[in-house]
C-alpha cells in the first residue's frame, strides 16, 4: 500500500510517517500545495492523507485537482478544522473520510485501512480468488487451505495485482506501488521482475493457478485462466 502524506508540520509528517511505515505501509510526503500538485500529477497513491492548512494555499484546491484529473486516490482528510461547513465542504469535494487533529496514529492506521477495503475489496477482510485467500488482518495467504510462506513485499504486490484485476500494471507502476516515489531514480526495475518471478513460484507451487501475465512490452497483468 502506498499513500500520500500531505502536511506542513514536520514533527507530525514525520511521526505519521514513522508509524505506517512500522506497519507495512509505503509512506510519501509533501508539505505544501504546490509539491503535492506535482506528486499527484506524477505518481500513483492508494490513499491521500490531507491537511487543509498549507503554506501556500489549502487542501481544498488539492482536493478540486484530484477532481479535475480525474483521480481515484481515497482520500483523508486530517485536519485542526472541526466546524461542520469545513466537513460539508471536504466531503462535497471527494474526500472519503475526515479526521479531526489531534488524533491517535492506531486510528489513523484503522481508517486508511477500512478505506482501502472499501475502495478496493469492497469492504472485506479476507479476499478470496478461487484458490487464493489473503486476511488482510493477519496478513497471511493461502492456497486451497495451505498458509503460504510469504514475505511483506510479495503480499504487497498480490494485492496490488489482484486489485487491478484485469488491468495491464507497468513495471514503473509496480516499482512506485513497492518502493514508493524513490522508484524512478532507480537507475532499472529490475527488482520488480525479481519480485514478481518469486510470487509466481511460490503460488504455483502451492498448486495456484497462473494468474500473473506478462505483457511483453508492457508489464503485468493478474487475469484468471
Amino acid at each position: 500500500m502506498k499513500i500520500l502524506v500531505i502536511e506542513d508540520e514536520s514533527e507530525i509528517s514525520s511521526a505519521i510517517k514513522g508509524y505506517l511505515s512500522s506497519n507495512g505501509i509505503q509512506c510519501e510526503t509533501a508539505f505544501d500545495v504546490t509539491e503535492a500538485l506535482y506528486k499527484i500529477s506524477v505518481y500513483e497513491y492508494e490513499c491521500i492523507l490531507l491537511d487543509l492548512m498549507l503554506p501556500d494555499g489549502d487542501g481544498f484546491e488539492i482536493l478540486k485537482e484530484l477532481k479535475q484529473l480525474n483521480k481515484t486516490e481515497g482520500v483523508i482528510i486530517i485536519s485542526a478544522k472541526e466546524t461542520l461547513e469545513t466537513r460539508l465542504e471536504g466531503f462535497n469535494l471527494g474526500a472519503d473520510d475526515y479526521l479531526t487533529k489531534p488524533f491517535h496514529l492506531s486510528e489513523l492506521l484503522v481508517r486508511i485501512q477500512a478505506l482501502i477495503r472499501r475502495k478496493k475489496f469492497n469492504g472485506h477482510n479476507i479476499i478470496t480468488f478461487n484458490e487464493i485467500e489473503i486476511d488482510l488482518l493477519s496478513k497471511n495467504v493461502s492456497v486451497s487451505g495451505v498458509k503460504l510462506d510469504i514475505t511483506k513485499k510479495e503480499i504487497d504486490l498480490l494485492l496490488y495485482l489482484i486489485g487491478n484485476n484485469n488491468k495491464v500494471l507497468s513495471k514503473g507502476a509496480i516499482a512506485e506501488h513497492l518502493s514508493g516515489d524513490m522508484a524512478d531514480m532507480l537507475d532499472n526495475h529490475d527488482f520488480v521482475y525479481a519480485h514478481i518471478k518469486n510470487l509466481k513460484k511460490k503460488l504455483h507451487q502451492a498448486g495456484s493457478g497462473d494468474y500473473i501475465k506478462t505483457i511483453y512490452g508492457l508489464g503485468y497483468k493478474w487475469q484468471d485462466e
